[in-house]
């Protein structure tokens, strides 16, 4: 089926002196103005269009690419405030409205907010900044340890950063393991850490790999400006690693595995030793 909000690659069907009509399937045959008509585009062609209302609510398309769709959390600008609600700007020539009903708290012109993208009642492409009421924090998800997402960056917190999993799910972001600088509505790609009992996600902005490759550093750093030698291996404490190496002895584990195989170092009655 084909939906208002989403984009599509639709055949041209009819030229006429205002555009081209689409066939948009079930919802019939749908106009790409002239102004958004590529000029080589002929009968019997495809081209690739997002589909929204007009002012009269009817359906049209426009090959302007949104900043969103519906379905989509976004970071966008309040442009203007009228009698019905803030409008703002997602990349089209049509504005979409934030009805008042909608806003978290009253918008101002000039500032940024994340909102949610759908379709009210009439079929009218909405945003709206109650998101606390759209994105999830009970464990009805599927999300497993590694998988690579996208994520929204929320409000922030004692431990760290909210952030919109997938547009789906709140998720955490520890501040002790973030090493760059974060901004409300920032998109970024990042992964699953550990989904706890509950259901709650931790998530990270670097790849195990990426984490195991910095915990690998570290340990060479260390040997190397130690002569080439460090008191703790597989079998010391969890104190004794993370007061040398600041990591975890399941991170040190893993990390001198790996570099065991590689023939970095070979690991020693009473320690670690750079080869």
């Amino acid at each position: 089926m084909i939906h208002i909000g989403r984009t599509y690659s639709l055949e041209v069907i009819k030229e006429t002196e205002f555009g081209v009509y689409l066939d948009a399937e079930d919802l019939g045959e749908i106009l790409l103005p002239s102004k958004y008509v590529p000029g080589d585009l002929s009968i019997d062609d495809t081209v690739e269009v997002f589909l929204y209302t007009d002012s009269e609510d009817r359906p049209i398309a426009t090959t302007q690419t949104p900043k969103a769709e519906v379905g989509d959390f976004a970071y966008l600008e309040v442009k203007e405030n009228t009698p019905i609600g803030a409008f703002l700007d997602w990349g089209l020539d049509k504005d979409v409205l934030v009805p008042f009903a909608e806003q978290h708290r009253p918008m101002t012109v000039g500032e940024n907010y994340i909102v949610f993208l759908y379709l009210d009642n009439q079929d009218r492409i909405t945003a709206s900044s109650k998101i606390d009421k759209i994105v999830l924090e009970d464990d009805q998800h599927d999300f497993r340890p590694h998988q690579t997402v996208d994520l929204i960056i929320g409000n922030s917190t004692d431990l760290g950063f909210k952030a919109i999993v997938d547009n789906s799910h709140w998720g955490l972001l520890y501040k002790d393991e973030v090493d760059q600088q974060l901004s409300f509505g920032q998109s970024v790609q990042g992964y699953i850490k550990h989904v706890r009992d509950d259901g709650k996600i931790d998530l990270s902005l670097k790849s195990s790999r990426q984490i195991r490759d910095d915990h690998s550093q570290v340990i060479q750093d260390y040997l190397r400006e130690h002569e080439g030698f460090a008191p703790v291996h597989d079998k010391s404490s969890p104190a004794q690693i993370f007061d040398l190496f600041g990591m975890s002895k399941g991170q040190f584990k893993k990390a001198i595995g790996g570099l065991y195989k590689e023939r970095v170092l070979r690991i020693e009655n009473d320690g670690i030793r750079l080869v």
